[in-house]
């Protein structure tokens, strides 16, 4: 297996099925740049018919042109490479009737840069759908990385393409679970440490995949102005938003650890209703989220609402590039890597950990090993404290909950009993519930808290092993 093609076998999967459909496919493939879906796309086209265009943000003229001669090429047809003045429809037509019984495969990718160029070409391509291809033994992928354009032209109610899709496949980040297939030699502890500045990207970890130090990676592949690393998060909210400045400010306020919207606000010195479009905006991009404690009823409406920066490797920039680019423009990486070296545990990896405990979590319930199935999970705060992890069950009245410890100490019975104390304040269902414990540890646990475990069937004990 390629590694690039680890955990996205269910894509692949269900783009084969579309492919041995009888009838004609249209399946949209978005999501942010470097995360995979070139790649997929190439594996899945390998030995079969088809084309791959790669729109330009030239003038649709000049992507029809180009289209125009990779179907005449494709199609072995010298009329079609030399004629003048056609329209997207005839180009398409003639593509059809190239060996009408063979299912073609009609790959656009960066498909938002044809409409971009012509705000009237998701109409186009509607009737080209209606009128060339839907009758036909074709399969088109219209692909795209920038999201907000591309819901916009493809998946929104209001596009004309609307309800002509027969399935989108939305790219994600790589699980943490699938990161020892990537880094074979590294162990359970090494692995969160570059899962903490990869966040899951492809790309990013096809460049850290070379190095066996975290931070003569981090050095080559993001502190080195030559590195594309270096720039990256500018590069994807230029090509998203344009004007990057506020959007830059908030995310920069956040990774400082200001979650609130009131303390966002205070910080940036202005109002919060301000802030809201642009908080939005990064939503929409999936750069940023917005949790509430797990227990809350109304969470849309809630107003205990904090907003984190999604993607590791995005926090890592803002935490530790950005502040300090004014060092690395003048060559002194080494007191950025100080920097870098004295906080990535403390102010970084510990933080990731607890994901890497809530993705656990999932495997866990599947695997049925909580003593329960959980419905919704999350974390917990009030005024006095908080909880990392709440796993909560409305129909049984179940609740999980527990801490994450990424320190070099074994945990010991204390935060057993200090997580037994937070969890008598949650309130949910109070009266008539069953509460269980689970705590997770970068560096096991002390023999008193492991002989504890063996007597009480309500507390899990999971990396009790440092690997």
């Amino acid at each position: 297996m390629k590694k690039q093609f680890i955990n996205r076998l269910i894509e692949k999967d269900f783009l084969e099925k579309e492919y041995l459909q009888k009838r004609s496919s249209l399946v949209v493939v978005y999501g942010r740049r470097r995360i995979g879906k070139t790649a997929l796309i190439r594996e899945f086209v390998r030995n079969k018919a088809g084309i791959y265009f790669l729109a330009s943000e030239e003038t649709e003229r000049e992507n029809l042109r180009a289209f125009q001669l990779m179907v005449a090429e494709f199609a072995s047809d010298k009329l079609l490479q030399k004629a003048s003045g056609l329209a997207w429809d005839d180009i398409f037509a003639t593509l059809i009737k190239h060996k009408p019984k063979e299912k073609k495969i009609v790959i656009i990718d960066e498909f938002q840069y044809l409409g971009k160029s012509n705000k009237a070409f998701p109409s186009i391509f509607q009737r080209v759908w209606d009128n060339v291809l839907k009758e036909e033994s074709v399969m088109v992928i219209l692909c795209g990385s920038l999201i907000t354009m591309m819901e916009s032209q493809v998946l929104n109610y209001a596009s004309p393409l609307y309800g002509r899709r027969t399935g989108q496949i939305k790219m994600k980040q790589i699980r943490f679970k699938h990161y020892s297939e990537f880094f074979e030699n590294k162990n359970e502890n090494e692995l969160i440490e570059y899962y903490a500045v990869t966040g899951g990207v492809p790309k990013y970890i096809e460049l850290f995949n070379e190095e066996s130090d975290i931070f003569l990676a981090i050095e080559k592949n993001i502190l080195n102005r030559q590195s594309f690393l270096y720039e990256e998060p500018i590069f994807l909210l230029e090509r998203e938003v344009g004007e990057i400045g506020t959007y830059f400010s908030i995310m920069k306020t956040i990774a400082k650890g200001n979650h609130k919207l009131g303390k966002i606000a205070t910080a940036l010195e202005v109002s919060q209703t301000s802030l809201t479009k642009y908080l939005s905006g990064l939503i929409e991009l999936d750069l940023l989220e917005r949790i509430v404690p797990v227990t809350e009823k109304n969470p849309e409406k809630s107003k205990k609402g904090l907003y984190f920066l999604k993607n590791n490797f995005i926090e890592f920039w803002f935490k530790f590039v950005y502040p300090y680019r004014s060092y690395i423009e003048m060559d002194d990486i080494e007191f950025v890597l100080n920097k870098i070296r004295k906080n990535f545990i403390d102010n970084h990896v510990s933080t990731v950990f607890e994901d890497v405990c809530m993705d656990k979590m999932w495997d866990l319930n599947k695997q049925g090993e909580l003593g329960f199935h959980f419905e919704k999970l999350g974390k917990w705060w009030d005024k006095n404290g908080e909880i990392d992890i709440v796993a909560i069950n409305n129909q049984t009245k179940e609740i999980t909950i527990g801490e994450c410890k990424y320190t070099n100490k074994k945990v010991d019975v204390d935060l057993f009993y200090q997580l037994v104390e937070k969890g008598n304040k949650i309130v949910w269902n109070n009266e008539n519930r069953t509460m269980r414990y689970i705590l997770f540890s970068k560096s096991g646990y002390t023999d008193i808290l492991l002989k504890l475990a063996k007597r009480r069937k309500d507390l899990v004990l999971v990396f009790n092993e440092a690997k």
